[in-house]
């Protein structure tokens, strides 16, 4: 591609809602997809309670997520650099009767 064909970077101007509850925590997520889509359920894990629930869940199209993988990633590596590693356990993910989730 020359450059008169690359895309134009664009401001946009993004608006947070200042609501009360706007703000949701997630300590585990859980990821599915199928071929036209991706599913993230954002979950919280509460100690002494069983199970984990949903607070949000985000439907992309396979591009948006791995656009927003590439996001995470730059922002880990920008995050490491400056505060160290963040050290993850050996043995990551959970059993369901559906098998084990990463």
């Amino acid at each position: 591609m020359n450059e008169k064909n690359q895309p134009q970077p664009q401001n946009l101007k993004v608006e947070v809602p200042n609501e009360e509850g706007f703000i949701k925590y997630s300590n585990f997520v859980i990821v599915s997809h199928s071929p036209e889509e991706l599913v993230i359920d954002f979950a919280r894990i509460m100690p002494g309670q069983e199970g984990a629930k949903v607070v949000s869940r985000i439907v992309m199209t396979p591009k948006n997520a791995k656009m927003f993988m590439k996001a995470l990633e730059n922002n880990i590596e920008n995050f490491e650099k400056k505060f160290g590693d963040i050290a993850l356990p050996d043995n990551v993910g959970f059993n369901t009767p559906g098998g084990v989730i990463q």
